[in-house]
């Protein structure tokens, strides 16, 4: 799994932190990682990841960004890993560097290098003597590099972990003895480079010592590490899933992500990473799968934009401040674990100098339940743990959010307004027809069908078949002297088949299956037809067993049938000419500055393979930007030189596919959560403020398919609302406790408390107040943020109460009791329910 187009992060919840400058030892035991003895659970995103309670930033390291070319190494701009590791210890946050160098990630070839295929003899991740000499050659470059910096803990650096392979345990069977060899290997190259720091291996349970092995997954609580002297350490709580062109958007519920994260801290976790909490944008050719979107959002606590996601960021970092609270207990002791009921439990850290913290469960998956524990009563929503740092007072349970919801809306803007033109709008495009069949200089014959990445070496998604066949007009396969079927398959990942220079149909795999099988009617002419098929790939495999081997491209068969009579002619053996990537490719068209460009009165659109050039200058302001690719189909999008990624807003997911809600009781998985059916999987396409220029931006497209540029508009990203539902029952905001307060249930269940639950908004922007409340009740208010509306159950002050209390300010809270609004309907809990707007 993975995170950012580039140097991409994940992070960590570890424990209290503490800036290391000077020389640090990090070793383990079975409780916690001991930095210097002691057990302690880029810079706009770096400081919101610290500013939501975490301790550790986790990243991969990329073997094809970092070295392109075997030999010739790129560690300059957003490549600059060392710059990445010193702007995390600048922020006083460790690192776990996790070099692999094998990474998944969704990434393109799973993070290897293509040339790396090509070595005579090289068999991947398995005892192979070549791969393992490339393998410990790049490790080496990084530890080295990390070394010579002083980057590393025991050198006075923030790097505290490092990680060798990655979830090789999935797969590791199909290699035999070969792969249980070569884990050994791998284990013992990493600790020879002498580090001085622990290594992990991620789903490995037979990882050698002293490397420890850690579990990836939705939950992690029952993952138990394979020596007690082991802590037990999670590298990916996958905090929502991957998007695929062609699937719908998958989500994943706040109140269960942390509920995994209280349960695994509850059974005695002591090292927990999300996955993501940023996970951006893959930019340029970078996504794997195949059919991996551009867009790598993930439902992250930071989304793909850089903003924070409310309530996902405000309800973990809450939880992460509770977690905090229970530390010294924690590090210092295992748990004891009671039955409180069916699927209700207890864990208790308690020390002999009298700390004591506990974990309340309910796992029932859909009943709420009053517990008793220590003399008191708690009330345990279904699937939710409840934390109490001094074993009495709750501070959080986490089916019951404290944090404001925060609504995001895209205002669009004609992309018109944003370019300069006197002579009308579609004069300020220009194009180049990219030709159809064999272009350049380098094309070349072979007999048969041609394996796409064998043959292009992934320079470019694209390659040629073309074939010239002559035509009598007589053939058995031909129906009324020139109508025929062609009938291409394909490894995938999509192509389209042009007949005498005509497109006559395309086809295109799936995440699911990659594989393309087209029959296309078409019409020939007597004497020479030339038949030119493009085949794409849309990122390579990156995942499963020998994964590395999978091919693309028309290997065949190629048949010429008839539609009726059963009869064909095979054309996979004949004579074929290939040429790899496009003309415009090699003419250097994405910079925007060759002469090749040409403009006229009438655009051409809806037509395939057709590049577009335009100028702009940018929105106003500093929101961040996207590009709505309405109406075009599919291709590549560069913004001043700068590849924004593959678009392809006409694979519109299934109407069958989405999930009408998503109820957070019960597992989770990545087809329980999903949206956007019948919507392309993605239509905004992020374009960094950073690449782009006040005036005078450059947009190039390659469009495939056909489309009309002149629906392509722009969006900016702004917060439209604010909004939060709190009960009675919720806990006070975890800032406020102490052991001084009463955050319990009484002992009696009377359901009166001693504190009052707190609903809290706050503007996102310095300059924003609170300008309107477009909703407000305290009773059983239904819905959900943004279709919130009023039962027979509602105080009729509830509206003037909080108007008085927001309007006109920044921030506000108001106690969420009876004793501010009265009691409109008793005997039964009340919700107090807000939606605001910020101006």
């Amino acid at each position: 799994m993975r995170g950012v187009g580039f140097v991409f992060f994940l992070v960590s919840l570890l424990g209290a932190i503490a800036t290391t400058s000077f020389a640090t030892t990090v070793s383990y035991d079975g409780r916690a990682l001991l930095i210097d003895g002691k057990r302690r659970m880029w810079p706009d995103l770096i400081q919101k990841s610290k500013d939501g309670g975490l301790d550790v930033i986790e990243t991969y390291v990329f073997w094809n960004l970092h070295e392109p070319v075997r030999g010739q190494y790129d560690f300059e701009g957003r490549n600059d890993l060392v710059k990445f590791v010193k702007t995390v210890a600048e922020a006083g946050l460790y690192v776990h560097l996790r070099i692999g160098p094998y990474v998944c990630a969704e990434w393109n070839y799973g993070g290897f290098p293509l040339w790396l295929h090509f070595i005579r003899g090289i068999q991947f991740r398995t005892d192979n003597e070549p791969f393992k000499e490339e393998m410990q050659r790049f490790t080496s470059k990084i530890v080295d590099m990390m070394q010579q910096e002083k980057l590393y803990a025991s050198q006075g650096g923030p790097i505290i972990l490092s990680q060798i392979e990655n979830e090789y345990g999935n797969i590791d069977s199909a290699y035999g003895s070969a792969g249980k060899s070569y884990i050994k290997w791998a284990a013992s190259m990493a600790t020879s480079l002498d580090t001085g720091v622990p290594w992990v291996m991620c789903q490995q349970a037979d990882a050698p010592d002293p490397i420890i092995n850690t579990c990836n997954g939705f939950y992690c609580d029952q993952f138990t590490p394979n020596s007690v002297k082991k802590p037990k350490m999670w590298t990916e709580n996958w905090t929502g899933w991957f998007l695929s062109f062609g699937g719908a958007v998958p989500y994943r519920p706040v109140e269960d992500i942390a509920f995994a994260v209280a349960r695994f801290f509850q059974l005695s976790g002591t090292f927990q990473n999300y996955y993501m909490y940023h996970g951006g944008t893959n930019f340029g050719r970078t996504t794997g799968g195949p059919f991996i979107a551009t867009s790598y959002d993930y439902d992250a606590p930071i989304d793909e934009y850089g903003l924070i996601r409310q309530p996902k960021w405000g309800h973990l970092k809450d939880l992460h401040k509770a977690i905090k609270l229970c530390e010294a207990a924690m590090i210092a002791t295992d748990p004891t674990v009671t039955s409180l009921g069916t699927n209700l439990e207890a864990s208790v850290y308690k020390t002999g100098t009298g700390s004591c913290a506990a974990f309340l469960a309910n796992v029932n998956t859909n009943s709420d339940a009053t517990v008793k524990f220590n003399g008191n009563s708690y009330r345990l929503p279904a699937w939710s743990v409840s934390i109490l740092p001094d074993c009495k007072n709750v501070v959080l349970n986490t089916a019951q959010i404290n944090s404001m919801a925060m609504m995001p809306r895209f205002t669009q803007q004609s992309l018109r307004n944003y370019i300069d033109s006197s002579d009308g709008f579609q004069s300020v495009w220009s194009w180049v027809h990219e030709p159809v069949g064999i272009s350049k200089n380098n094309a070349f014959n072979k007999l048969g069908l041609l394996e796409q990445i064998n043959t292009t070496a992934d320079k470019s998604d694209y390659l040629w078949y073309s074939l010239s066949t002559e035509i009598q007009g007589d053939e058995p396969f031909l129906q009324d002297g020139s109508q025929a079927v062609l009938h291409v398959e394909s490894l995938g990942h999509a192509l389209h088949a042009f007949i005498n220079g005509k497109l006559a149909g395309s086809g295109t795999g799936n995440s699911g299956n990659a594989k393309v099988t087209v029959d296309i009617p078409v019409t020939l002419t007597q004497g020479k037809n030339t038949i030119d098929l493009l085949s794409l790939t849309v990122g390579l495999q990156n995942y499963g067993a020998f994964f590395d081997e999978q091919g693309a491209g028309i290997t065949g068969p190629v048949k010429l049938k008839g539609s009726a009579n059963g009869t064909f002619v095979d054309l996979s053996s004949q004579l074929w000419m290939y040429q790899v990537g496009l003309q415009g490719e090699e003419l250097g068209l994405p910079s925007g500055s060759t002469s090749n460009w040409v403009a006229g009165s009438t655009l051409p659109k809806k037509q395939p393979l057709i590049w577009y050039k335009t100028k702009f200058d940018a929105p106003a302001g500093n929101d961040p930007v996207a590009l709505d690719f309405t109406g075009m189909g599919k291709g590549e999008a560069w913004i001043n030189g700068q590849s924004i990624g593959r678009y392809w807003p006409a694979y519109v997911v299934s109407n069958s596919d989405c999930t009408a809600s998503c109820n957070y009781r019960g597992p989770y998985n990545a087809k329980k959560c999903l949206k956007n059916c019948g919507k392309p999987s993605q239509q905004l396409y992020h374009v960094p403020r950073s690449w782009i220029q006040p005036t005078g931006n450059t947009l190039v497209l390659f469009e495939e398919m056909g489309g009309d540029p002149t629906q392509i508009s722009y969006a900016t990203k702004q917060v439209e609302g604010l909004c939060s539902r709190v009960s009675e029952y919720h806990p006070l905001p975890v800032d406020m406790w102490s052991t001084e307060s009463d955050l319990s249930s009484s002992s009696t269940g009377s359901g009166r408390r001693s504190t009052t639950p707190i609903l809290s908004l706050e503007c996102p922007l310095p300059d924003q107040v609170i300008s309107s409340i477009k909703f407000a009740s305290f009773g059983t208010p239904r819905g959900a943020c943004g279709s919130f509306s009023h039962s027979k159950c509602s105080s009729r002050r509830a509206l003037s109460i909080v108007e008085k209390a927001c309007m006109g300010s920044k921030s506000c809270s108001i106690g969420v009791s009876i004793d501010t609004f009265g009691d409109p309907c008793r005997g039964i809990i009340k919700s107090l329910a807000v939606e605001a707007s910020c101006t």
